[in-house]
């Protein structure tokens, strides 16, 4: 069975060209939809594919109807596969049923997964740099070595932890984090 799926991004976009090629290739049922194709919730995709059974083929109209990025459409034919669902797409003549439709999809998973890892790698060298220059990621710390001190002196003068941290406008935790790293040997009162 086919199986249309067409999709506007927006409500003053008609779907009757993508609904007239759909219905050209044969498909038996339609399901239309206005959604981003970022949005991750698209009730009529979701419907369509608690439908799909092995066998059937999911038909578009173009690539960019299904998914707006390459991995997010790489997953959704990674799931289509594994319920024994074809898919094909008539403007770009991308069919999973055929050998070339296959290799075709099998070059942009692997585009796909080489993106992902020159992404990573960048990240990686870049963290790596930044390091080399001293600055370190993450949030900066709350606690300040002149807040440290504070709160040590404090403590000292008979101050309890809960005390002491409103004071500061931290955590106990985070107080207590840099106390603790701070100094091991002076006892901090809890209260």
């Amino acid at each position: 069975m086919l199986l249309g799926y067409a999709r506007c991004s927006t409500p003053d976009q008609d779907p009757a060209l993508q609904m007239d090629a759909l219905s050209a290739a044969g498909c038996e049922r339609i399901w239309t939809e206005t959604a981003s194709g970022a949005a991750a919730d698209r009730p009529q995709l979701a419907d369509l594919l608690s439908h799909a059974r092995n066998g059937d083929t999911l038909v578009v109209w173009r690539l960019d109807r299904l998914g707006r990025s390459l991995p997010h459409l790489i997953g959704l034919l990674a799931d289509l596969e594994q319920q024994g669902v074809e898919f094909r797409s008539l403007t770009e003549a991308l069919d999973t049923s055929t050998a070339g439709g296959r290799l075709v999809f099998n070059i942009f998973a692997s585009i796909a997964t080489f993106e992902r890892q020159l992404i990573r790698e960048r990240t990686q060298a870049g963290l790596a740099a930044a390091r080399a220059r001293g600055r370190v990621g993450g949030r900066p710390t709350v606690m300040t070595s002149a807040k440290i001190r504070t709160a040590r002196r404090m403590l000292d003068d008979g101050e309890t932890l809960t005390t002491v941290a409103a004071a500061l406008s931290v955590s106990r935790t985070t107080l207590y984090r840099h106390l603790d790293h701070q100094t091991r040997s002076a006892p901090i009162v809890r209260a």
